[in-house]
């Protein structure tokens, strides 16, 4: 009698667990496929369910960053360094420009940062051109160089980065890395291992161990160099990235050299990163020296995570398709829309402006490549033109408006960079800047067979429905 008793409390406890949860995601999910789809995990496998939506679908950033802010996020280095660069409140967008106000307002208005003019970008393609760049900045440093990335690998690039990295410290550097939690372990032994016994300062994002935070990732790349020189983009650090090595598993990429106001910015978004994992406030001035005029660039930086109150980089990415007027080009890895931003490149492309999707053709998560087929029929359509790359796999990550604004960073077009990770990206209004991205996008195609109606109707119906069902997890993957 007590056994039953234990079993039917057992039983009633875990309804209540999987109700609770399915009320939750009910309530608090904005996406209704996404609250539909956690609504039947958790009613439909039972205590696995809940404590896999409580692990991966509750977004618990949100009240610890709100924490965080009111704590100490204003840094007082940074106030003096915008009291330095304040530029005119409204400067002039570049000749030929002017009707992208609209888009320059509408992030002026998501974004808390400025528009800042006098910067310069250089596109350095693969390893083989970012990394002698960046460890050469590295070896030049004299007071700090912080660095975030997501995957930090251990091989031989990683291991030339941390020796870099050991140096600087051991000539009296000030030197931050921070990983992410997840990232880390992709390869072993850990980066953060290698690191023991050097004057590296090293902290995890978001460490799995805190929670089973499997999602909200930082995705970020960054490397400032004395808060006056920059790198970002869509690299991360191993061999991976050295394309000219005879094996299959290398992945293409560009990062971007950065020069001029904008880096301050940068500078400004890893340490607040650095300030939320560690508790550590870095408010001195001297990580926020004076910087001079270096290009005609208007920069801004936009950050963006599951912290933030509403999504801002899809925002600017829908403004962005709204004020096209001739070509929009896309390069991007994972491509997984969701029904806003598809309607919003369909109309584009309806009211005549070109659009160019630029995917590659083997995919390294082949998920993603299933349910990115699915999209594409609508797509195509409509007159979107679209290009699988061949092999080794493109990493890289281009959105180019007209020949005159380019967003480039670490945001992929997919759930996770839209809604779940800390991403971080640079909106660029320079014309010479994104005619260098245009020539690359153009080399690319080039090189890429372009995907037909006829192709996406001809696929057999095992494909159909592979494709199909993945399309499903979309919100997930």
């Amino acid at each position: 009698m007590v056994d039953d008793l234990f079993i039917l409390l057992g039983v009633a406890l875990l309804a209540a667990f999987a109700l609770v949860s399915a009320g939750h995601a009910l309530i608090m999910k904005r996406d209704p496929r996404s609250s539909l789809g956690w609504i039947v995990i958790c009613l439909m496998v039972p205590l696995v369910g809940p404590i896999f939506y409580w692990s991966m679908g509750v977004n618990r950033i949100v009240s610890r960053a709100r924490k965080w802010q009111e704590s100490g996020r204003r840094l007082a280095g940074l106030d003096h360094f915008r009291a330095v660069h304040a530029q005119d409140a409204a400067p002039a967008l570049p000749p030929g420009a002017e009707y992208l106000s609209e888009l320059r307002r509408l992030a002026d208005r998501v974004v808390s940062v400025p528009l800042l003019a006098g910067n310069r970008l250089v596109p350095l393609e693969d390893g083989e051109n970012a990394y002698p760049a960046m460890l050469e900045a590295v070896a030049a440093a004299r007071q700090s160089i912080h660095l975030s990335t997501y995957i930090f690998d251990s091989d031989g690039a990683g291991r030339r980065f941390i020796a870099a990295l050991s140096d600087a410290a051991g000539r009296g550097v000030d030197v931050r890395v921070m990983i992410d939690g997840l990232g880390e372990k992709y390869s072993f032994p850990r980066a953060r291992t290698l690191m023991d016994g050097t004057r590296i300062r090293l902290a995890r994002f978001l460490p799995l161990r805190q929670g089973l935070y499997m999602n909200l990732r930082n995705h970020r790349k960054l490397l400032i160099i004395d808060g006056e020189k920059a790198f970002t983009g869509g690299m991360n650090l191993g061999d991976r990235h050295l394309v000219e090595r005879p094996v299959s598993s290398v992945v293409k990429d560009m990062h971007f050299a950065v020069e001029g106001p904008v880096v301050g910015e940068l500078q400004r978004v890893f340490l607040e990163d650095w300030h939320f994992v560690t508790g550590e406030l870095l408010d001195d001035e001297r990580y926020f020296p004076p910087l001079a005029l270096a290009g005609p660039a208007m920069a801004r930086a936009v950050g963006d995570g599951p912290d933030k109150e509403f999504r801002k980089l899809f925002l600017i990415l829908m403004g962005a398709l709204s004020c096209a007027t001739r070509q929009v080009q896309i390069m991007t890895p994972y491509f997984i829309p969701d029904r806003a931003l598809v309607a919003a490149l369909v109309t584009t492309a309806l009211r005549g402006v070109e659009v160019t999707l630029i995917l590659p053709e083997k995919n390294n998560l082949p998920y993603v490549h299933w349910a990115s087929r699915a999209y594409l029929w609508e797509l195509l359509q409509q007159g979107i033109r679209v290009f699988y790359q061949p092999p080794p796999f493109v990493h890289t990550k281009l959105f180019i408006v007209d020949g005159l604004w380019s967003l480039i960073g670490s945001a992929n077009l997919d759930p996770r960079s839209l809604r779940l990770n800390f991403e971080l990206n640079l909106e660029v209004y320079d014309r010479q800047f994104a005619g260098s991205l245009s020539r690359h996008v153009a080399g690319a195609i080039a090189r890429s067979r372009e995907v037909t109606l006829a192709e996406m109707d001809g696929r057999p119906l095992p494909e159909k429905v592979r494709d199909s069902a993945a399309k499903l997890f979309s919100p997930y993957l």
